[in-house]
């Protein structure tokens, strides 16, 4: 029996092993299975992996290309789409200003905002000296652009080499009713009646002085009222207004409406005061007297108003709590354009001791369209009839004329020796003199006071800083002006690079924009430096032939 058994187990045996071999055997075609679906999908997530870099580098490249070109002011984008679209969006003119405004703003505080690349300008080509400063280049932006000083760094970063914010008052005021912003599309022209909107001197100030604060502070010096006055004394190496070498910073400083021009006394007060806030904060300041749109302002430009407002300003000057003063210019009307009339405003410029004169502004009269015989749409026609300044390419050969005729009447320098600004501003008129003839004192503006007072952060406290401009009898002597060869800045119509190369080859130091770029948005400056640059590489080819 054991013996059966044993070789039952014997047999049994090796039934097992041929029952567990094929078993066994079927397992290494599995694994076989299982390694290859792996290496299957070891492939797919490579090819995926691979995939997904190639996708990330190319969505990484578009979108450092598109910052690239947006940011970009020679990107063709600004003009053919973001201005049609504000125009589109926007048909009233001042909200379409606005709405570019603010997003110039917004885009600047995220790091979006265009500029201009490259390193043209560190050649020097365009280079040109102004006030003691040499200037990156001769082009600027005009005023009206950014009325209350919100824009100044991007507006830089556009490229100009010098921006002209305002005009501002002294006291806040609302401007002309609405709508008073008219567009000439086929004109590529503007009427404006304004009206010298404004935030006010206070408000304006304090926006500049928030900005040099700033700057102040990333330079390491601190930002309190002493950092602010290093910045303002030079002594962080860059210009006081601008914050940037080579670029000038104007602020343009108007009166009120309310003000009436006949009495010069309160005008001066205006201008005087309202350069007491914002003159620190400036590299140039400018005295608007030219503008269409406040009535009675151009009669200012008269002889004996405009000597005496100009002394005034430059008595205000002088007191700014600063090292170096701001230089002074004045703008002047192109409809006041006859020799007797431009002999007159530069025996004030001379007289007074500016540094200079912006010649041009919007006009009443309405210039025949461009091209000669092209017949403007019933639409635009309409609108010729609009009150205001009339701004535009139609502008140009009227502003170079002005150009060369003042240049000629500033370097025939003064008619006479010239009195110092105290002795001018002793004229006043019967009316605020309370003393008899025989008693032979005169009466004047005391304009020999400190700049106000440190302003608030609190924008609702800033009245409490104005300073009081009173009469005295006693005004200090000042010396007589020097005679350096005055400075002339040129506006209107101004649109590409050819002209603006004429604009100074007639004796401008500046050529500044505005309606061109309102049609031809943020790369207009590059633009016209380009075309400078191109048209002095033309002539030297035409000279070495």
């Amino acid at each position: 029996m054991k013996t059966a058994a044993c070789m039952r187990a014997l047999h049994i045996r090796p039934s097992i092993l041929r029952y567990r071999a094929p078993h066994r055997a079927l397992q290494h075609p599995t694994r076989h299975v299982t390694t290859a679906t792996e290496a299957a999908t070891n492939v797919r997530s490579t090819g995926t992996r691979t995939k997904n870099f190639a996708y990330g580098t190319v969505l990484t490249l578009g979108l450092a290309f598109g910052y690239l070109y947006v940011t970009d002011t020679r990107a063709s984008i600004h003009e053919w789409l973001l201005v049609p679209a504000l125009r589109q969006i926007y048909p009233d003119g001042e909200e379409a200003h606005h709405a570019g405004t603010h997003m110039l703003k917004v885009l600047h505080s995220f790091g979006l905002n265009p500029r201009e690349r490259g390193v043209a300008d560190s050649r020097g080509d365009l280079a040109v000296e102004v006030f003691g400063h040499t200037l990156n280049n001769p082009i600027g932006t005009s005023a009206g652009i950014d009325k209350g000083a919100e824009i100044p760094t991007p507006l830089f970063e556009l490229g100009a080499g010098i921006v002209e914010v305002g005009a501002v008052t002294l006291v806040p005021q609302e401007g002309n009713p609405k709508p008073r912003v008219f567009r000439l599309p086929s004109q590529n022209a503007l009427i404006n009646r304004y009206g010298f909107n404004s935030e006010g001197a206070e408000l304006v100030a304090s926006r500049l002085r928030q900005r040099v604060r700033e700057f102040a502070y990333q330079a390491g010096l601190g930002i309190d009222e002493a950092a602010e006055q290093q910045v303002l004394d030079g002594e962080a190496g860059v210009p006081p207004g601008s914050l940037l070498n080579g670029r000038l910073l104007a602020v343009q400083v108007a009166k009120n409406k309310t003000t009436s021009e006949d009495d010069i006394d309160a005008v001066v007060r205006d201008y005087a005061t309202a350069v007491s806030y914002v003159g620190k904060y400036a590299d140039i300041l400018v005295v608007n007297v030219s503008s269409p749109n406040t009535p009675g302002l151009r009669t200012l430009q008269n002889v004996e108003p405009l000597t005496r407002l100009l002394s005034g300003v430059v008595q205000a000057v002088k007191n700014i709590d600063r090292k170096t003063k701001p230089a002074i210019m004045v703008k002047v009307s192109p409809d006041e354009d006859s020799e007797a009339q431009i002999a007159g405003i530069c025996e004030a410029v001379w007289d007074s001791g500016v540094d200079g004169v912006i010649v041009g502004n919007t006009t009443k009269k309405r210039p025949d369209p461009l091209p000669k015989g092209y017949l403007l749409p019933a639409s635009e026609a309409k609108l010729l009839l609009e009150q205001g300044g009339y701004s535009g390419p139609q502008m140009f050969e009227r502003t170079l004329a002005l150009v060369s005729k003042y240049r000629n009447a500033l370097d025939e320098g003064p008619k006479h020796p010239s009195p110092s600004p105290s002795s001018i501003l002793e004229k006043t008129s019967n009316s605020t003199s309370t003393s008899s003839q025989s008693s032979k004192t005169t009466t004047t503006l005391d304009l020999d006071q400190p700049s106000p007072s440190a302003l608030s952060s609190n924008v609702d406290d800033l009245s409490s800083s104005a300073p009081t401009l009173t009469l005295k009898s006693t005004p200090k002597t000042a010396p007589a002006p020097s005679n350096p060869r005055k400075v002339i800045f040129a506006t209107g119509g101004i649109t590409n690079g050819r002209q603006a190369r004429e604009i100074l080859d007639a004796g401008a130091s500046v050529a500044q924009v505005y309606t061109a770029m309102i049609y031809g948005g943020a790369g207009t400056v590059s633009r016209i430096k380009g075309e400078m640059r191109e048209d002095a590489e033309q002539q030297k080819t035409v000279t070495k032939r």
